[in-house]
Formats: structure tokens, C-alpha cells, sequence
């Protein structure tokens, strides 16, 4: 009896640790349910909004243990729309993306620092224009849960101001626009 009981509970610990690793979530982007933003001053009046509408990605979290969390994302920056073709095809030019020289854009985090139920700092490495920089900022958890399809899926936010000429974009805009707003709203599936 007393082997019986410690092998089941040699059994338990060593299932234990498998069950708190983080579960990995495949971004929603097939049923558009997340969307990558991008919002810059126009000549200090007013704000120009876009985004990228083709992008790819996964993140791993475990809400035990937030500080395992991360979060892979690849954007396809020919994929740029504001909303206006002729802003566009300047925007994908060689002075501001350059899109037929950097046609991806990525981020992959190194790190997750918990700052409250559910918020954070997340630290990673983004690669813009061929230039790669380490860029920390907050992320808050919008919600997780079952969804009507029989799934799991646990949504996030994050934002961050880059600026432009740390990526090597140097076109003058005027000095209001200088920096850009980027946007990750993210709903993942468990896989």
C-alpha cells in the first residue's frame, strides 16, 4: 500500500510541472480578431491612422505564472493600409518602410514582468526597416474564457511610441511626427 501511494504521488509531481507550463495561443488573425495599429501626427495637425492587415504570430502564457508568458509576432509590412492608395504606395517607398527591401517586420520577446493582475511590462527584441532594437512596454489582459466553438482564448493589448529615425526612417514630416504610435490588439486560440 505504501508503494502504491508514493508512486502515485511521485506520479502527481511529476505531472504537476506540465500542468503550469504555459499554453501556447495562436493568433486569431483568420477570424480577424486582432489587429496591429499604427497612428502618427500628420504636420503636427492632425492624426494619420493605419494598419497592417497581413501578420502572424503566437504567444505562450499561463496565468500561475505570468512571467513565462511570450510572444512572437511577424508583420508583413507590404500589407500597410491607411486608407488611401497614393499615401500608401509613399509609405511603402523607400522613404518610409521600403517594403520590396524589408518586407517583414518582427517582434519576439526576451522577457515579462508582471506590474498587477493582469498587466505587465513586456521586453523584446523589434525589427523594423533592417534595424533591430530592444523596446519594453505595458501590456494589459483583456479577458480569457471558452468561446462557442469549443475553444479557449485569452485576449491582450499593448502599445508603444517608436521613433522613426532609431529605425532608420529619416523622411521630415515636421517635427510633431517624428514618432509613431504602434498598436498590438491580440486574441489567441489555445492549442
Amino acid at each position: 500500500m505504501k508503494k502504491l501511494m508514493l508512486a502515485a504521488g511521485l506520479s502527481a509531481a511529476l505531472l504537476m510541472p506540465s500542468l503550469s507550463q504555459a499554453a501556447t495561443y495562436q493568433i486569431d488573425t483568420q477570424g480577424a480578431h486582432a489587429f496591429i495599429q499604427f497612428k502618427i501626427q500628420h504636420l503636427g495637425y492632425s492624426w494619420l491612422l493605419g494598419r497592417f492587415n497581413t501578420f502572424d504570430g503566437q504567444f505562450e502564457y499561463d496565468a500561475k505564472a505570468p512571467e513565462k508568458s511570450a510572444i512572437e509576432v511577424t508583420i508583413e509590412t507590404a500589407s500597410l493600409d491607411s486608407n488611401h492608395a497614393e499615401r500608401d504606395k509613399h509609405l511603402k517607398g523607400s522613404d518610409f518602410l521600403n517594403v520590396s527591401k524589408f518586407p517583414q517586420s518582427t517582434f519576439k520577446s526576451t522577457g515579462f514582468k508582471s506590474t498587477g493582475a493582469g498587466e505587465g511590462i513586456l521586453s523584446g527584441d523589434f525589427t523594423l526597416h533592417g534595424v533591430t532594437k530592444a523596446i519594453s512596454f505595458p501590456v494589459t489582459m483583456i479577458g480569457e474564457g471558452k468561446d462557442p466553438w469549443g475553444g479557449y482564448r485569452a485576449g491582450f493589448e499593448g502599445k508603444t511610441t517608436l521613433k522613426l529615425s532609431d529605425y532608420g526612417i529619416d523622411y521630415n514630416l515636421g517635427p510633431a511626427s517624428t514618432t509613431v504610435e504602434i498598436g498590438l490588439f491580440i486574441e489567441g486560440v489555445r492549442q
